[in-house]
């Protein structure tokens, strides 16, 4: 560190959990992200604005390159611009599904019952928007910017489904649509679109089983 640089350090935290508790916390915790589902029909029902905003308050305790925490959460309630933003990427999701996806690609999708239609981003009460944030005139350069964002969604997709909300993660390509509908400088570039709210009542999702531990899981 150069010049009159000093990092102030601070103690570690301390966990205070034995063994047994982190033990039965881990288990409790695996056991309630194994229920979360991808949900592509929500309720118009209300959600608790302060629920999302301690959702993406967590998401923002993400470690990230050099501390610089590139992210930025769009919260669009406004059902105008949701509008415009369902528009806008079923138009991307036309052509993907038209035109630009291998047959490889689609058949992959097939299970899961896709297509270019995307009511979800107008029927979801809140769409949250994550961009990365690159270099600009009043942002410094980031590191491992990817990983960082993607970490961060983790949690926040978590943090959604501890408060009971269910979530999708939408990837629209290309994505450049986002900075307008959502008014963001240049230098923040969309990530994922994630609709949250509640299923309706006849929600239905795929039937698809997760790995079993013993193909993810190699020790060495």
């Amino acid at each position: 560190m150069s010049g009159n640089q000093r990092q102030i350090m601070l103690p570690a935290p301390t966990y205070g959990v034995s063994e047994e508790q982190g033990r039965a916390q881990v288990r409790e915790f695996h056991a309630d992200l194994s229920r979360r589902r991808t949900i592509r029909e929500f309720s118009d029902r209300p959600v608790p604005m302060d629920v999302i905003e301690t959702a993406i308050a967590t998401a923002a305790t993400a470690p990230s390159g050099a501390n610089v925490q590139p992210w930025r959460f769009v919260v669009v309630t406004d059902p105008d611009r949701k509008r415009r933003l369902r528009e806008a990427a079923e138009a991307e999701e036309r052509e993907f599904y038209q035109r630009r996806a291998s047959q490889e690609w689609l058949e992959a999708l097939a299970p899961l019952g896709t297509d270019w239609e995307k009511p979800f981003l107008e029927t979801a009460p809140a769409v949250i928007v994550v961009f990365e944030i690159h270099k600009g005139p009043d942002t410094p350069r980031p590191y491992y910017v990817k990983e960082s964002v993607g970490i961060a969604v983790g949690f926040l997709l978590a943090a959604l489904h501890r408060a009971g909300l269910a979530t999708l993660t939408h990837t629209p390509s290309p994505m450049r649509f986002l900075t307008e509908v959502c008014e963001r400088p240049p230098e923040e570039r969309a990530f994922v679109v994630i609709p949250v709210g509640y299923p309706t009542e006849d929600a239905t999702v795929p039937d698809i089983r997760r790995k079993p531990l013993s193909e993810v899981l190699v020790h060495v």
